[in-house]
């Protein structure tokens, strides 16, 4: 019966999401502020049902309830209590309720945090975000229900898929989402301007800490999906521009220029068209990447390959809110101004040069993601685009970016001079051709590119540093002095800086493993040694385990350097009972931020078993710098400026004219 209880509770929050949609934009549309208050208690109400119905599955898969059909496709009795949980989203249907629940949680956080929002705007916002949520409740309900039951019960369940049986598809998935619908709020506050035609400073500063927010919790996701597909698929790689990648990675692409240009908006109400224009980018794409992974259209290890009819009805709602909301926007983007004035040579001008990289990023990325599906749907000819295309292409447009990116924090608003700040980064670009020379000659050469690529990230660090070194004043004024300056700076300077810095720290980290690391693919037997690294890796033999809900044969490595032991790792290959689905488990161990990755494969014909063997120098630096940039964003998040809202405008005062009474 509780089941049924959460069936239920999906129908009314269906109904809940209909009134948000319709009865604020009446009330806004009317001037009633009691028809415009129900979008609050709707979207509060709608949030509270969609829990309620999450928590209703997630007791499902907890007590292996296999009457419920997702449970029994997705779950076993003997499954770890983890994997249990994180099977709710880890099929289909469960991820989609898992994404409405998070898009309620916004709306309602719209609700309870949006006071000082003026009541048509706030209005507007929810009856936006109701309309969101009353297509995907439709979704669900009419063609991917979660409590579908089966009769007569099955005894036991097929399991999870076992590659999504890790920590890391427990955690991956909640982030990219958080990320995902984060920019909803961003798309629904774009079209509530546009109906309204108020967009202004203070709208921006509405806007800012919600995209602040989704790009950060889509910089996790991303970052925590490559690091999973690293270590738990085996081939060693950790991007692969695999087309649902890339899907998560065009909206971060977006976001990050929609975070930009928010900012430039915010301070000097300028770009005020590029900044809608983005906001209702970026959920689009957002919106493409859940079209793609769910209409079955693409075939990959992160796609939930599905009924064809899911994805028509997931490609109308891509029309009609994508398409309308396009079409409004070139309805009114006439009348909107252009706000603030501003030479070429200036922060702003600095802002719209990254913009236009980072859109035209995101614009290179979609192309070659969707031309092989528009290819096959007009020809039925089949080709793939692959990394040497993106590799090419993107690797091009970020160059310009990247070098400039330091200059933006040193420009002054609206005119700057770009030879001072150049001056001021001399050290910082100084600094990093050292640092490229050293790898050049401790390296012997190599890759040519290798060593400029590395001086850029290095520069980008100290690019960061510089920025707050000069606010502080520090080597101007006495020490005290310039501690204390450094200290009152707001927290958003830090988190500046933190996020520009993490890019030079991912930057190395390609730069390093793409150039740099070496493999080795090799027959061994029982006593063999390969060196790799500097490190001897020398196999001991296989050992039998059994886990909860699978057999394994693990083979033993011992580590030396120089005679000495450096340690030993485990790689393995499983088996999963209900199943009969094998999985490879790599054996990884790290010295400082370089990795050893020790990869099982098939037995060999001289009795040997192949071993896939990867030196791979300064990976880490890769996720040790998107945690730099979450740290950022956090931190940024954390300043006051950016937690309340805009205060209203205060009525200007008009000097009476000599001689008038007063």
């Amino acid at each position: 019966m509780i089941v049924e209880f959460g069936h239920f509770a999906l129908v009314l929050a269906l109904a809940t999401a209909l009134i948000q949609c319709l009865l604020p934009a009446i009330g806004a549309r009317l001037g009633d502020r009691p028809m415009m208050a129900v979008g609050g208690t709707a979207a509060i109400t709608g949030f509270g049902l969609t829990a309620v119905a999450f928590a209703v599955l997630t007791s499902a898969y907890v007590a292996s309830d296999f009457s419920v059909q997702n449970v029994w496709e997705n779950s076993h009795s003997l499954k770890p209590m983890i994997y249990k949980i994180s099977g709710v989203w880890g099929n289909h249907e469960g991820s989609m309720l898992l994404w409405v629940l998070i898009l309620t949680f916004f709306s309602a956080l719209v609700a309870a945090f949006g006071r000082n929002l003026s009541p048509d705007l706030k209005a507007n916002v929810l009856s936006v975000q109701g309309a969101i949520s009353f297509a995907f409740f439709l979704f669900i309900l009419m063609t991917s229900n979660p409590f579908a039951r089966l009769v007569p019960a099955p005894a036991e369940g097929r399991d999870l898929n076992p590659v999504l049986q890790d920590i890391g598809l427990a955690i991956h998935p909640p982030l990219l989402y958080l990320g995902y619908v984060g920019f909803s709020v961003c798309f629904s506050f774009a079209i509530a301007a546009l109906i309204s035609g108020r967009i202004d400073a203070a709208w921006a500063r509405w806007v800012r800490p919600w995209t602040l927010a989704a790009w950060t919790f889509l910089t996790a996701g991303i970052s925590m999906g490559s690091y999973w597909a690293y270590y738990e698929l085996g081939w060693g790689g950790w991007w692969f521009w695999d087309p649902v990648e890339n899907a998560s990675f065009m909206p971060w692409l977006a976001g990050t220029a929609l975070l930009h240009s928010a900012l430039v908006m915010e301070k000097r109400e300028a770009l005020k068209i590029w900044t809608v224009l983005l906001a209702i980018l970026t959920f689009s794409l957002s919106l493409l990447g859940t079209f793609l992974v769910r209409s079955g259209v693409l075939t990959s290890v992160h796609a939930f390959a599905t009924d064809p009819t899911r994805g028509v009805f997931i490609l109308g709602i891509l029309i009609i809110f994508i398409g309308g909301a396009f079409f409004l926007f070139a309805l009114r983007a006439g009348q909107l101004r252009a706000g603030g004035l501003f030479q070429p040579i200036s922060r702003e001008g600095a802002l719209v040069f990254n913009n236009l990289i980072l859109s035209t990023a995101a614009a290179t990325v979609l192309t070659g993601t969707l031309y092989p599906l528009v290819l096959d749907a007009l020809t039925g000819e089949k080709i793939s685009v692959g990394a040497p295309f993106f590799d090419m292409t993107f690797g091009i447009l970020m160059l310009p970016l990247i070098f400039a990116v330091p200059f933006g924090p040193l420009l002054a608003w609206k005119r700057g001079d770009l030879l001072a700040a150049g001056q001021r980064l001399f050290l910082a670009a100084g600094i990093g051709l050292v640092a490229g020379a050293l790898v050049f000659y401790r390296e012997h050469g190599g890759p040519v590119l290798a060593p400029f690529g590395i001086a850029l990230g290095v520069y980008l660090i100290l690019g960061a540093v510089t920025d707050l070194v000069l606010r502080a004043g520090l080597g101007k004024v006495a020490g005290h002095v310039a501690w204390r300056r450094l200290v009152g700076l707001p927290r958003s300077a830090f988190g500046t800086a933190l996020a520009h810095a993490g890019l030079g720290v991912t930057l190395i980290g390609i730069v390093t493993v793409t150039a740099y690391e070496t493999e080795a693919v090799v027959s061994m037997k029982p006593g063999m040694t390969v060196e790799a690294g500097g490190y001897g890796v020398r196999f001991e033999g296989f050992r039998s385990e059994q886990g909860p809900n699978f057999t394994a044969e693990v083979g033993t490595f011992s580590l030396s350097r120089g005679g000495v032991s450096a340690g030993t790792l485990s790689s393995s290959k499983r088996i999963y009972t209900a199943r009969r689905m094998p999985t490879t488990e790599a054996g990884i161990r790290s010295f400082g931020p370089s990795q050893l990755y020790v990869s099982l494969g098939d037995p060999s014909p001289d009795g040997g078993i192949v071993v896939r063997i990867w030196w791979k120098p300064f990976i880490l630096l890769i996720w040790g710098g998107t945690l730099l940039m979450i740290a950022g964003g956090v931190v940024s998040l954390s300043d006051r400026r950016l937690r309340v809202g805009a205060p209203a405008r205060a009525r200007a005062r008009v000097r009476p004219l000599p001689g008038a009474a007063e």
